[in-house]
């Protein structure tokens, strides 16, 4: 056991022969105990067991732990707040998945198939130092970018079509986590422009609105905004029937064409641990919770639309997202994936080239 105690730093170790002799040891004369509680009837059983074997000596002056308090609680707000090291880890994903999104964008060109473009992901991931895909692939051609959660299969990519990569690598188990949308053919067409536009500006209002001080759910209602108006101004939506925008929102119409939240955590999991909501609050409807400097969270909007009565035809089958990671800073908020190609100049120019 001098290897593990050397190479860890740990105080003591012992055999796992030794479990049930240390534990209640460990537990005698402690006022609390803090383990993933309820996380597995097996592990609770055990701790019932040791707890019950120092309760036993009670007469010999030694007592039990009086309270217990899930860890977990404890260490997903602890993995929150990024240090420099964990921020120039994710910096490091951030940059090897936007070179392979830029790849992709560069291999794209009809006739190819879904699975050619998540294998060029996965190359550039893995010849850059990454060590897994942080979550599985998300390479969806036409129709199949209104799917939420589509995992790349084997449709073709037709002229005329736009394909949205949802990507994202994991490095030193910190994950990065990017979506961009684009032309098959490396031109959009003039309904996927206005609709890109749209959710382009909806992203940049909800960077504005992340920053320290700034509730987690601002960048999501900035968002909003932005494209439930643009729902009304391009006809997706019919203001005869849906009313003003203030109306749109209330009533949720906008959900017929962006059903999901704006962003999430990022860290060690691409849907990262900690809560959305004011843990210091103890009211049943607590308050969304305020970004301080150091979280990671995806900002993400989007616009999905599949064919409906009242939709206008020109923008059937039309899905795009647009994701990036943002590190909350001082004064705002910095994108670490903003080396991935995202605006329509940019875009065009460097499928053209």
């Amino acid at each position: 056991f001098r290897s593990a105690k050397d190479a860890f730093g740990f105080d003591a170790c012992f055999s796992i022969d030794q479990i049930d002799t240390e534990l209640p040891k460990l537990m005698a004369n402690s006022n609390a105990l803090f383990y993933a509680l309820g996380s597995q009837a097996k592990l609770d059983e055990n701790i019932q067991r040791w707890l019950n074997a120092v309760r036993a000596q009670v007469r010999a002056g030694i007592s039990a732990p009086n309270a217990a308090y899930d860890i977990r609680a404890i260490l997903n707000e602890m993995r929150l707040i990024k240090d420099e090291v964990e921020i120039a880890t994710m910096q490091r994903a951030a940059d090897i998945a936007a070179d392979a999104h830029a790849r992709a964008m560069r291999c794209a060109k009809p006739g190819l198939r879904e699975y050619h473009l998540e294998a060029e992901l996965l190359h550039e991931f893995r010849r850059n130092g990454s060590q897994f895909p942080a979550y599985g692939s998300i390479v969806a051609a036409g129709a199949n970018a209104c799917v939420l959660h589509y995992r790349a299969g084997d449709a073709e990519l037709r002229d005329g079509d736009l394909v949205l990569i949802d990507a994202g690598c994991e490095l030193d188990s910190y994950a990065s986590d990017i979506t961009r949308t684009f032309p098959v053919n490396g031109k959009f067409s003039g309904p996927q422009k206005v609709l890109y536009e749209i959710v382009l500006e909806a992203q940049r209002a909800a960077i504005l609105a992340t920053a320290p001080g700034k509730r987690f759910i601002d960048g999501h209602e900035a968002a909003v905004q932005v494209l439930a108006q643009g729902m009304l101004d391009t006809g997706l939506l019919n203001k005869d029937k849906v009313g003003t925008l203030d109306d749109v929102i209330v009533n949720q119409h906008y959900r017929q064409f962006y059903m999901h939240r704006t962003g999430h955590w990022l860290g060690m999991d691409v849907h990262d641990v900690g809560d959305y909501r004011d843990p210091a609050v103890s009211a049943t409807e607590k308050p969304s919770r305020s970004l301080v400097p150091g979280m990671v969270l995806t900002i993400e909007p989007g616009i999905y639309v599949r064919p409906a009565e009242d939709v206008p035809e020109a923008f059937w089958n039309i899905g795009i997202r647009i994701e990036d990671d943002a590190l909350v800073t001082a004064d705002g908020c910095r994108l670490l994936t903003h080396k991935a190609p995202k605006s329509i100049d940019d875009i065009e120019a460097l499928m053209r080239d």
